[in-house]
């Protein structure tokens, strides 16, 4: 095989029906595939392994292809059949493997492509037909009560899923070639959904809405389920889906029909009715991991600047997307390249941006991190200068104007990724238009938005860089933080100042650092002149207040002082209460930066000075709790204590994975070598040392090979059991854990939260303050832009007066809105970490979830966990 032809056949295969110089630009598919096919038979015979490799390479990672690869082997089965029915059996295999393993990208993208394949002649329909009603039964006895388990019904969705995300590459043909068989499995889809449980879950919604959802609201499942009956009834013709098939199809017809085996899905756990409320819980959450929903769309843009698209259409796109999203992770310019240049005949680019923020903004984590979207959609911007940055402008303009009702960790997601966006944008962005928050109130979150976007870019370069891009809009330079550095609260300008007992043993302090003095040096020396004399409090201050400032200049030189004299700490900070005092100095030293006070509470907890309990206490002590509507300070801090945590939980599980298959491999090991040992004495003694193969040397070294082994599996057994003990105390830590953070979530809720009605209507929030004044402003060219003033349900917004138009205010009273974002924040951690929770549930439930809980934190609590409405 030449050079020259592999690079051309792969080439060509790679770019199949892609707007490039391949294929001279040209978007006619019949010319493509023929290229294709005729660089693809010039080096067949030499190449054929090859190919199939890399056909079913592309066919998997390029699936918004797949209609392309599936004509490519039809017309290879027309003069092979043994290629075709090679790549069949692959495909099938991939599919079955997919169905055992839980790979959803795999049963998805398989299943699409055997569909493509039926459609291009190469797999019989009567085979397609025994695959879906395969998954459709297995997903009906899933979720019927007597003999499978409801509790694992997003696996059950998610094969009806596939069934029903297939039919737009195949519904036409099956209902043309088998269509008494294809009417048998709609009425079969058509019955699922008929007892199946509606998945309208509020806890994973981008936007808040009081009233929760409505019962008549459809559900994904049952959103794509009308719109391919809508597409059947267009006569299932999808212009979103490229048919490259129809202008061969006289010939593929000629081929053989390949049949493949039946497919077999695992069977799921039957639900016991003497399951525990918390063991149904645990198994709902966990089946919702391994089988992710598609709950419901976000919609950014109003309907009409999509109105020429069919409903089908739109769903087919929003697969290439997520497809392209998926498969090119780590390569963003190929991403960018084939998100700008789906085989589509219409534009596209702001169900791109709804996509993309979607995935961003998916709740409890995005597929991947936040950095990989940020850099999409630059790259994006650059593909599509003409189009694209202003649909994302659009974007955020949409998102801005809905920020009040939407989820507090989708509002950090939004600031995080915003703040990095104009970090490579030069920071341009026009602030005038937003200039009207500052005559809001400062807990209106409009207002917190912007001061936390800035607040971040200052963190990606500096104050005067920032407020400089904002000169437009010198209103917000009051939302900019203080520009100064550390306050140090023994510093001395004037030297005629008369210095106080702080200030002398601090200078001491700072000297015997210079001096190079042993951490068991400093520490002696504050034990006898600061703690002895003073007392342990104004030990903490002294050692707390130096150290900060020494290591002040750089993160490099406060890691290196808490490495260095991290002992001195740790012995002034001898219990909680004093570790608390610690981040009260911290946080007073660094109040003019939260980013260092972030950094310096973190490092702390990484050198074990301070524990995750006294961040949790500190957190939610009279210091912060005032702030916890207006900052993200507090907030932050304590995300950090729990994804430590956390981490550390997933750390020691993947260690004690590592470490029992290493044990594994040396009993396997020490079994070998004690076999070979026996065998070789035995032989030895049997021809007392005689036999020429069989010396005494050898013997003796395989002896010691054996007792050296049997040593390594006792090392490596001893490790495990190592690794579960700390295993076991992590676990315990973060029971401790969970239960006072939400301790602390009821203590100060409780106090703040109105009452519950005689009888039993919870309380309105968002209904406004009478007693507060609204705030009006002019919005002027603000309100231009054209964007949605729907919830992403398709609702009525509901925030009434703190809604959008020429003249907005915002009438939620401080005390509503302090309420609003503490309950939100325990919805957002309980989501976030419900993998850790669910195993202390049953504690939680008896110690802190409780009647004297109210039945708004409940709500909170237990939405984020996905419990049912009737455990509240």
């Amino acid at each position: 095989m030449s050079g020259g032809g592999a690079t051309s056949w792969r080439t060509l295969l790679l770019r199949i029906g892609d707007k490039c110089a391949e294929y001279g630009g040209g978007s006619d598919y019949r010319d493509h595939i023929d290229t294709c096919f005729s660089a693809l038979g010039r080096d067949f015979e030499t190449s054929k392994d090859a190919i199939f490799e890399l056909l079913l390479q592309c066919a998997e990672q390029l699936p918004h292809k797949a209609p392309f690869y599936a004509v490519l082997v039809g017309l290879v089965n027309l003069e092979n059949e043994d290629f075709a029915k090679r790549v069949v059996d692959a495909t099938h295999s991939a599919l079955q493997d997919g169905l055992q393993e839980g790979n959803c990208d795999r049963i998805r993208i398989s299943l699409r492509f055997l569909t493509a394949l039926m459609s291009s002649k190469v797999i019989a329909p009567s085979s397609i037909i025994e695959a879906f009603e395969t998954l459709l039964s297995s997903a009906a006895t899933t979720i019927d009560e007597e003999t499978g388990n409801p509790s694992c019904q997003p696996c059950a969705d998610f094969y009806v899923y596939c069934i029903l995300a297939s039919l737009p590459w195949g519904g036409a043909e099956l209902a043309e070639q088998v269509p008494d068989e294809f009417e048998r499995v709609m009425v079969g889809l058509q019955s699922y959904l008929s007892i199946r449980t509606c998945c309208n879950d509020i806890s994973f919604s981008v936007f808040e809405n009081d009233e929760g959802t409505s019962p008549t609201e459809k559900d994904f499942i049952e959103d794509l389920w009308e719109r391919i009956q809508l597409l059947s009834h267009n006569g299932w013709k999808a212009v979103s889906v490229p048919r490259p098939h129809l202008p061969f199809e006289a010939q593929l017809v000629a081929g053989q029909s390949h049949a493949f085996s039946p497919i077999s899905c695992p069977v799921q756990p039957i639900s016991s009715s003497s399951n525990s409320k918390k063991s149904r819980g645990q198994e709902r959450h966990e089946a919702g991991l391994n089988f992710p929903q598609r709950l419901r769309r976000l919609s950014i843009f109003p309907s009409n600047k999509n109105e020429t698209m069919k409903p089908i259409d739109r769903f087919v796109v929003e697969e290439y997307l997520l497809d392209v999203l998926l498969f090119f992770n780590g390569c963003r310019k190929e991403c960018a390249f084939y998100l700008a240049g789906l085989p589509v005949p219409f534009r596209y680019e702001y169900i791109l941006a709804e996509t993309i923020f979607s995935q961003l903004l998916l709740l409890p984590q995005p597929p991947f991190k936040p950095i990989y979207y940020t850099l999409v959609i630059l790259d994006l911007c650059k593909a599509l200068p003409g189009a694209f940055p202003a649909v994302v402008v659009g974007a955020v303009r949409a998102l801005f104007n809905k920020i009040t009702n939407m989820d507090m960790e989708c509002r950090n997601r939004l600031i995080l990724w915003f703040s990095h966006h104009l970090s490579n944008c030069q920071y341009i962005w026009p602030w005038q238009d937003w200039a009207y928050v500052r005559d809001l109130p400062r807990w209106a979150p409009q207002r917190v938005f912007v001061q936390e976007v800035l607040e971040r870019e200052i963190r990606l370069s500096y104050w005067d860089k920032i407020k400089q891009s904002i000169e437009d809009a010198t209103a917000l330079e009051k939302l900019l933080p203080p520009k100064g550095g550390p306050d140090f609260k023994y510093t001395t300008t004037d030297p005629n100042q008369e210095l106080t007992d702080g200030h002398r043993l601090s200078r001491e302090l700072s000297g015997h650092v210079r001096n190079r003095k042993t951490s068991r040096e400093i520490s002696s020396w504050v034990e006898e002149y600061i703690i002895n004399e003073h007392g342990p409090k104004f030990a903490l201050e002294v050692v707390a207040q130096t150290f900060l400032d020494i290591g002040s200049k750089s993160f490099t030189h406060l890691i290196t002082v808490l490495e260095r004299y991290g002992q001195v700490i740790a012995k002034v900070c001898s219990n909680e209460d004093l570790e608390v005092e610690l981040m009260n100095e911290v946080g007073l030293y660094w109040r003019n930066s939260t980013q260092m006070t972030a950094v310096a509470i973190d490092r702390m907890m990484g050198y074990r000075l301070i524990s995750n309990r006294a961040i949790v206490k500190w957190v939610f002590s009279s210091v912060n709790i005032d702030t916890f509507h207006v900052s993200d300070r507090p907030w932050e801090i304590l995300r950090n204590a729990v994804n430590k945590t956390c981490n550390r939980l997933a750390d020691l599980r993947k260690e004690i994975a590592t470490l029992e298959k290493a044990a594994h491999a040396a009993e396997e090991s020490s079994l070998k070598s004690a076999k070979d040992y026996e065998e070789a004495k035995l032989i030895s003694e049997a021809t007392d040392g005689k036999e020429p193969g069989q010396p005494p040397a050898r013997v003796k070294r395989l002896e010691i090979y054996a007792e050296r082994a049997r040593k390594d599996v006792a090392t490596a057994c001893e490790s495990v059991e190592a690794k579960k003990v700390a295993l076991s105390g992590a676990i315990d830590e973060s029971k401790a854990l969970f239960t006072l953070l939400f301790k602390s979530f009821v203590d100060v809720l409780n106090t703040k939260l109105p009452a519950v009605s005689p009888d039993g209507e919870l309380p309105n929030l968002r209904s406004g303050n009478a007693n507060e004044k609204c705030v009006e402003v002019d919005l002027e060219a603000a309100a231009s832009m054209d964007v949605d003033q729907d919830n992403e349900n398709g609702g009525a917004n509901d925030s009434g007066t703190n809604g959008e138009g020429k003249r907005q205010g915002y009438n939620i009273g401080e005390l509503e809105q302090w309420c609003l974002v503490t309950l939100g924040y325990l919805k957002a951690f309980s989501r976030q970490y419900a993998t850790e929770i669910w195993p202390h549930i049953e504690a939680l439930d008896s110690e802190v979830f409780t009647g004297d809980a109210h039945l708004l934190i409940r709500k909170a609590a237990f939405s984020g966990l996905s419990r049912p409405s009737n455990e509240w």
